[in-house]
């Protein structure tokens, strides 16, 4: 999908300062700011995961009509699809979904991979059919800032992150309004206002990307909550929340 990018007005921010304020702040409070900084130039990326529909009520709370980033790899589960489009018309998102340019049959035959149920190199598959699929929307949609639904207890790389930092590699304000959020915090959020989960969080899929056993299966009771994501590796991200992309 391509999208005739508006050019984001520039904005000074103090990023340190501005994680004092909002340190204890509520996740509305957060994107009520960014809302009112950065008005329409704010986007928002969605997997239409397990529980995306608390920072997706969250933020068009605010921002009615805010631009909703979905990265279609080509390999997502069929229920997710279902999932994206029952609330894309629920909730009358603006989604924008960018897909893969690989076709998906052919990307595996070229590549090696046997088994469309696994990958041996999951790296390259994020690499070529979700970071850069990633990379061309930013880079197409230039945003002055970006919401994200990222959490610090979801791995060490994102207990590094900030409430508000700049990310170079959107070229834009990175904002993280569940970052101290917990797991139980969401769950009575959605509970609250009556957002459904994704179809499969029944069924023990807590983290839901893409559809190959590796890289996406139930979770067991006392696991940690992205423990089915890449299981048994030492991967913990796609890429999308790294600082480093397909150099667009």
């Amino acid at each position: 999908m391509s999208q005739i990018a508006r050019q984001p007005r520039p904005v000074q921010i103090d990023p340190e300062q501005i994680n004092r304020e909002l340190a204890s702040a509520h996740p509305s409070q957060i994107i009520r700011w960014a809302a009112d900084i950065f008005g329409q130039d704010l986007l928002m990326t969605s997997s239409f995961g397990a529980d995306s529909l608390c920072a997706i009520h969250l933020a068009t709370t605010a921002v009615p009509d805010i631009r909703i980033l979905f990265v279609n790899t080509g390999y997502l589960f069929p229920e997710t699809l279902a999932f994206m489009e029952e609330v894309k018309q629920r909730y009358n998102l603006n989604v924008l979904e960018y897909k893969s340019l690989n076709d998906p049959v052919v990307w595996l035959t070229v590549n090696g991979e046997l088994d469309p149920r696994v990958r041996r190199d999951v790296d390259a598959c994020c690499a070529a059919n979700k970071n850069e699929v990633f990379d061309r929307a930013i880079h197409e949609l230039k945003p002055a800032a970006w919401i994200r639904g990222v959490r610090s207890d979801q791995s060490v790389h994102r207990k590094n992150m900030h409430l508000i930092q700049w990310n170079s590699r959107a070229n834009c304000w990175a904002i993280s309004p569940l970052l101290h959020w917990t797991t139980r915090q969401i769950y009575e959020y959605m509970k609250q206002h009556e957002l459904p989960h994704h179809p499969l969080w029944a069924r023990g899929y807590i983290s839901i990307g893409c559809s190959p056993e590796t890289c996406t299966r139930p979770v067991n009771q006392g696991e940690d909550s992205r423990s089915g994501r890449w299981s048994g590796m030492d991967k913990t991200e796609c890429g999308i929340h790294l600082d480093h992309g397909a150099g667009i």
